[in-house]
């Protein structure tokens, strides 16, 4: 199949799936390859398709199939002014909470803006009328298109129901089509599959109901809790006998379960491979590791979502449930096997970070300071992920993780530490520092918290030497477009604030200025050589393989 056929076939086979019964569709040239796949859906049986060449009346003629059926139903329409004809009956499903579902075939966007024939800007064209607008991308012959197809229909299905808000209504997938737009002859073999579930949807939404999904030991299970995760990641963890892999903002780390240096062991020992099913609470996006664990075809995952949106960045996950209740614990020995992993792990990892002032020695310096108890921010980039391999992490850690950026970290700690009432640190870099100096600029009849800001100075961007532009191979560039170092005087700028400020060369100075009494906002610096986080990183690993392939 061509790409574009690929994508249609796709598409009408998971609404199917989702329970779509009845289709209408306005005909066009840029929407063919839906038009084909639909029409050989009603051939053998599987939907009933509607055609109507009047996108208006098309669109309400799904109205009406709606409020008969209860059932949600696409309208297909080729692009331009097509789609805009649809807006009425938009409105309308909006307004009454009807699951209208438009798929709008479109040009390839980089045809936006050229004048090219029936080309317009189809985004959001229908503004807040609709539920959720997602734009699908060009169909291409890429690994994973087809779990991305599939798991964006569940998803558009399950919004426009309203199973995970209670609020069904319309949405809009904008479907970039490209040329052959009709099957031809002679295309090379699809890198992938294209079949769906065995049963079911792609992904199986449940919802409305505030009875939890029972779920049995037997698959080797490990419940990773991201940034939210609350509580109750712990309690299911434990119920379970399943090890626990817990982000430090997850509100979870904590009991027997925990495993705190999960992120080393899914690179560095084999017990990675051995994972069957994945328990996911919260919004986990801090490592790599946790990323491709939640993306092997391998592993069944299963999140839990008590309300609104999930997360699945891996288009992995089988079934989405409001909560669980776990009807057994896992006599294996598996969490065993993971606690004493993680026993031989935590002496190296503590021995590579004993003395020299780095990044992940200065999160656990403060994490000790601040107590299990007390509330810490957390920056992004760097400081939550030297966080992350701490010992201990404050089960009050606060990171603004929806979208991870940087900005506004010092006034989330303002913020934070005038809620709390009492002493409150926060752990940033150097760029969240400077991207969020104003913070610091509070005026003299304004309520003024009891925080301590530790700022971890490397000059620049620091997470990039760990990553791929960290390579040798990009070195010539490095410096100025991902190093990016300031110079900045930050003592200088703390004076203009006047916020107290104090640096720290070592790691037992460091400890000493964290005993002091918080009183008002004040800053300790510590500064480290962005040279060493990639060496860190590869000692790091090696040590923790040593200690785990030992006699």
């Amino acid at each position: 199949m061509n790409p574009s056929t690929a994508f249609a076939t796709v598409v009408v086979d998971e609404l199917i799936r989702s329970g779509v019964r009845e289709a209408v569709l306005a005909p066009g040239s840029r929407s063919a390859p839906l038009a084909l796949a639909l029409a050989a859906a009603d051939r053998e049986g599987r939907l009933r398709l509607h055609v109507r060449i009047d996108e208006r009346t098309a669109g309400f003629l799904a109205i009406g199939l709606i409020r008969g059926t209860g059932l949600p139903v696409p309208v297909v329409t080729t692009s331009g002014t097509a789609v805009a004809n649809l807006h009425p009956a938009v409105l309308e499903a909006s307004h009454s909470g009807l699951p209208l579902i438009v798929l709008s075939a479109d040009r390839p966007p980089e045809l936006r803006g050229s004048g090219a024939n029936q080309t317009t800007d189809q985004l959001k064209v229908f503004g807040d009328a609709v539920r959720l607008f997602h734009e699908l991308g060009t169909p291409s012959r890429e690994v994973g298109q087809v779990a991305y197809w599939r798991s964006t229909i569940a998803r558009t299905v399950s919004t426009a129901v309203g199973a995970r808000t209670a609020d069904p209504g319309p949405v809009q997938l904008n479907c970039a089509l490209t040329e052959p737009l009709v099957p031809t002859a002679d295309e090379p073999d699809w890198p992938e599959s294209l079949d769906g579930r065995r049963t079911g949807p792609w992904t199986s939404v449940h919802a409305g109901s505030a009875q939890p999904t029972a779920v049995a030991p037997g698959p080797r299970t490990v419940v990773v809790a991201g940034d939210g995760a609350s509580q109750a990641a712990r309690l299911a963890a434990e119920a379970g006998g399943w090890p626990l892999f817990a982000e430090p903002s997850s509100r979870a780390r904590t009991g027997p379960a925990v495993i705190s240096a999960y992120r080393l062991l899914l690179s560095a020992s084999d017990l990675g491979a051995e994972i069957e099913r994945v328990l996911v609470f919260g919004h986990p996006t801090l490592s790599r590791p946790i990323s491709k664990l939640l993306a092997r075809p391998d592993v069944e995952v299963i999140v839990v979502a008590p309300t609104g949106l999930w997360p699945d960045a891996g288009r992995r996950a089988a079934a989405v449930v409001t909560g669980l209740e776990v009807t057994g614990a896992d006599g294996t020995g598996w969490l065993a096997g993971w606690q004493h992993a993680d026993q031989l792990a935590r002496p190296a990892i503590d021995k590579v970070l004993a003395d020299d002032l780095s990044g992940p020695a200065i999160a656990a310096i403060v994490a000790e300071a601040v107590g299990a108890d007390g509330m810490l921010v957390v920056a992004s980039s760097n400081p939550v992920r030297d966080l992350d391999l701490a010992p201990v992490v404050p089960i009050r850690t606060v990171a603004n993780r929806g979208l991870a950026g940087i900005d506004g970290t010092l006034s989330t700690a303002v913020g934070a530490a005038l809620a709390n009432g009492g002493a409150t640190y926060a752990l940033v870099g150097d760029l969240a520092f400077l991207h969020d100096l104003n913070g610091l600029v509070i005026g003299p009849a304004e309520p003024r918290p009891d925080l301590r800001i530790v700022v971890v100075n490397d000059n620049g961007g620091g997470i990039f030497s760990t990553l791929e532009q960290g390579s040798d191979a990009h070195a010539d560039h490095f410096e100025r477009i991902f190093g990016t170092p300031h110079n900045t005087d930050l003592a200088a700028l703390c004076a203009g604030t006047n916020t107290p400020h104090l640096l720290v060369e070592t790691q037992e100075a460091l400890r000493t200025a964290l005993t002091r009494t918080v009183a008002g906002i004040d800053v300790i610096e510590a500064r480290l050589p962005r040279t060493a986080h990639r060496p860190l990183a590869t000692t790091l690993t090696t040590a923790l393989r040593d200690a785990l392939n030992q006699p």
